[in-house]
């Protein structure tokens, strides 16, 4: 048997997980049967890249957990727009990354650590996905020049609510974000004209949304 049709069958079955954990979108469990995680996680855990847990990938980050990814994409792509171009804070390995790719025109994603924007960029060279531009620089500033954007997905925990990301936002457009320090939440923020909508899905627990950017 292949390795690319081991890969395969490994995605579906990780596919077939998360209809069991509650996510629906067909298009979101499509991307994640096809996103060879393996590639993204460190060569000592690739025995464990097809369960629905998270992993760590070095510099104190995670690549999440299946089900949150795909429960944030799903979140973002049942907007009351369509949704085209996506800001991703927090690139992390770029696993996210890559399952948006497969669903929106342009994905931009910010990451304040160099080391792991490198690493990134280069594996999702090799998967020849290449309507991603990626940033060096702190996540909490979001990406102004190309704003607004018809989604964010913020993959790291805000002490606060990031007020600045939320004005990135294009009227009616919506953003993901874990807020919280100890306690974590996940929240769904809806833009409408100069007011914010805010509601709660879920407690959660990511790394913190630390300012600043190093190399």
């Amino acid at each position: 048997m292949s390795v690319s049709l081991n890969v395969a069958r490994s995605g579906e079955r990780l596919a077939q997980l998360l209809v069991q954990d509650g996510i629906k979108d067909e298009r979101v469990l499509a991307a994640i049967a096809r996103v060879p995680r393996h590639a993204f996680v460190q060569p000592a855990l690739t025995h464990k890249a097809y369960e629905n847990t998270a992993l760590p990938i070095g510099k104190g980050q995670t690549i999440s957990q299946p089900a949150i990814v795909a429960r944030m994409t799903e979140i973002i792509l049942a907007a009351q727009i369509p949704v085209k171009n996506v800001l991703e804070i927090g690139t992390g390995c770029g696993y996210q990354t890559a399952v948006l790719a497969q669903l929106v025109d342009r994905v931009y994603s910010v990451e304040r650590i160099a080391s792991l924007q490198f690493q990134a960029r280069r594996l999702l060279r090799q998967l020849d996905l290449h309507n991603i531009n990626l940033k060096h620089g702190d996540g909490w500033k979001g990406w102004s020049s190309k704003a607004p954007f018809d989604a964010i997905l913020v993959t790291a925990a805000a002490a606060t609510l990031p007020e600045k990301l939320m004005h990135q936002l294009v009227d009616g457009g919506v953003m993901v974000v874990p807020v919280g320090t100890t306690e974590q939440v996940l929240k769904i923020v809806i833009r409408n004209g100069d007011d914010f909508s805010i509601s709660d899905i879920a407690n959660v627990k990511f790394v913190p949304l630390v300012a600043g950017e190093i190399e």
